[in-house]
């Protein structure tokens, strides 16, 4: 009888073992660019569009390796930006060099990260296709970064202008000052009751 009482638990856990043991397979599929195995009971899988899939992949695979940037450290960044000029231009190496070049703790050139996101929204070919929802939100962000830098470059511009102004009006204040110290005292005039005024 209480061998019946746990046979659900029993069911549950493993659907449960084998469920989490599937959704790991895919996504490490889905990172590695491979298609997902199919199920364990081995029912035919689920017929998506295979654009889809790759479309899913591309981006997986690119959110995976802004995560990897995350945790490199400037001189790792560096060499990042080394070896992506030495691969072969694909879009998902163009969508790898814009996120090393528009990395805050690397070498930004965001006006160069803008120019290959926006070759590869231009382009047609499927692989740059799937990535360009990422590349639009890629370029976006460096777009707002670069006003932004624009913005506080003139705002320190005027920082800097309105220092030297105040600096000038403190001199001529200092001046002021100076001129009035060497002047004479006049003498305080007196009321003719013989008080001072």
């Amino acid at each position: 009888m209480n061998s019946n009482i746990n046979f659900p638990r029993r069911c549950v856990a493993g659907l449960a073992g084998r469920a989490s043991g599937v959704a790991l397979a895919v996504l490490l599929a889905a990172c590695a660019g491979t298609p997902p195995a199919p199920p364990v009971n081995g029912a035919a899988p689920v017929a998506a569009p295979q654009l889809q899939a790759s479309e899913e992949s591309g981006q997986v695979a690119a959110l995976a390796y802004y995560q990897l940037l995350q945790r490199m450290t400037p001189a790792q960044i560096a060499r990042e930006r080394q070896v992506l000029a030495a691969l072969p231009s694909t879009p998902y190496t163009q969508v790898r060099t814009a996120m090393v070049l528009g990395h805050p703790r690397g070498q930004q050139d965001l006006a160069k990260a803008s120019g290959l996101l926006e070759g590869l929204l231009k382009s047609n070919e499927p692989a740059a296709v799937s990535l360009q929802p990422l590349a639009r939100l890629l370029n976006d962000n460096f777009s707002e970064r670069q006003k932004l830098e624009v913005q506080l470059d003139k705002q320190g511009q005027q920082l800097k202008e309105s220092q030297r102004k105040a600096a000038e009006l403190q001199e001529k204040i200092d001046g002021l000052a100076d001129i009035e110290r060497t002047l004479p005292q006049r003498p305080r005039a007196t009321r003719p009751g013989g008080s001072v005024r």
